[in-house]
C-alpha cells in the first residue's frame, strides 16, 4: 500500500543546507548576491525553504562542482547569457588550472630532487645550481635569488646563479665579497656621500665584479648563460612570470639605502659601464 501524499513541508536553513550538501553560511551568501531568492520568514522569524528552493540549491551545487562561477550561475538562471559563452570561459579557466597543477607537480618533483628551499625557485635556476654540493650555497644566497627572481624573472635569477656558483667554488672571491658587504654596511647616514672612502669602495666593487666575470668565463658559465637566453621561453616552459620593474621593487621592499651607499652603487655602475665601453 502506497503512503498517502503529504502536503509540502518547509524546512529551516540548517536542514536545507544539510540536504543540499552545503552550509547555512553559503546559502546566506547566495541570498546576498541574488543567486537564491530569499524566502519569507515564518512566525518564528526564521527562513523556511520549500521544494523549489531545494531544487535550486541542488542545481547550484551541481554547477559549482563543475567549476561554473557564481556570476555565471546567476546569469544561467536568468537566461541572460548564452550557455556557450559560459562554457567557453569555463574551459579557459580549467585550462589555466591544469597549467597551475602541472607547475605545482613539477615544483614538488624539484623539491624531492634538490630539497627546500632551492627547489622552490624556478626550474631554470634550480637546474643551473643542481651540480653544486649540498650546503655550498648560503641561505642568504638563496634569499638573494628569490628576490632577483621576483624582480627580474627566472632569467635574471639564472644569471645571478652564475655568480653564486663562482662564489661557492672560489673561496678568495667569497671572502672578498664578504669584506665588501661589511664595508657597505658602514656607509650609514653619518657618512658623507662625497667622502673619499665611498669612491674607493666603488672602485673595489668594480674590481671584484670584473674578477667574478673572469671566473665565470673561465668556468664556461658564460656559454651556459648564452644557451639559457637562446632556449628559454617563459610561456613554453610554464614558468610563472613574476617580474616587476626595479623601481617598483625598490619602492616596495622594506629597506632603504643611505645617501653614501646609494652613491657608492652609482659610482660602481659608472665604472663598470666605462670599462664595458672601453672594451667594446
Amino acid at each position: 500500500m502506497y503512503p498517502s501524499v503529504r502536503p509540502p513541508r518547509d524546512v529551516k536553513i540548517g536542514d536545507a543546507a544539510a540536504f543540499a550538501g552545503t552550509t547555512p553560511r553559503a546559502i546566506r551568501h547566495y541570498h546576498q548576491i541574488g543567486l537564491l531568492p530569499e524566502p519569507e520568514r515564518g512566525g518564528d522569524g526564521r527562513r523556511r525553504y520549500g521544494y523549489d528552493d531545494m531544487i535550486r540549491l541542488l542545481w547550484i551545487r551541481k554547477m559549482s562542482a563543475t567549476g561554473i562561477s557564481l556570476d555565471d550561475m546567476r546569469a544561467a538562471f536568468d537566461e541572460s547569457r548564452d550557455v556557450e559563452d559560459v562554457l567557453g570561459r569555463l574551459e579557459e579557466t580549467l585550462a589555466a588550472q591544469e597549467a597551475d597543477i602541472k607547475r605545482q607537480r613539477e615544483a614538488v618533483q624539484r623539491l624531492r630532487a634538490v630539497g627546500s628551499p632551492l627547489g622552490l625557485l624556478s626550474a631554470l635556476v634550480t637546474d643551473r645550481l643542481s651540480h653544486l654540493p649540498s650546503g655550498a650555497l648560503r641561505p642568504s644566497d638563496l634569499d638573494a635569488l628569490l628576490v632577483t627572481e621576483r624582480i627580474f624573472g627566472p632569467l635574471g635569477a639564472a644569471l645571478q646563479a652564475g655568480v653564486f656558483i663562482v662564489l661557492a667554488t672560489h673561496p678568495a672571491l667569497r671572502a672578498e665579497a664578504d669584506r665588501l658587504d661589511a664595508a657597505d654596511a658602514t656607509l650609514d647616514d653619518t657618512v658623507d656621500p662625497y667622502d673619499p672612502k665611498v669612491e674607493a669602495l666603488a672602485a673595489q666593487h668594480c674590481a671584484h665584479h670584473k674578477a667574478l666575470l673572469e671566473a665565470i668565463e673561465a668556468a664556461g658559465l658564460d656559454v651556459a648563460e648564452e644557451r639559457v637566453f637562446e632556449i628559454y621561453d617563459a610561456e613554453a616552459s610554464g614558468e610563472e612570470d613574476t617580474r616587476m620593474s626595479a623601481v617598483e621593487a625598490v619602492n616596495k621592499m622594506p629597506y632603504g639605502f643611505s645617501a653614501a651607499r646609494t652613491r657608492c652603487m652609482e659610482l660602481t655602475a659608472e665604472l663598470l659601464g666605462g670599462d664595458l665601453s672601453a672594451g667594446s
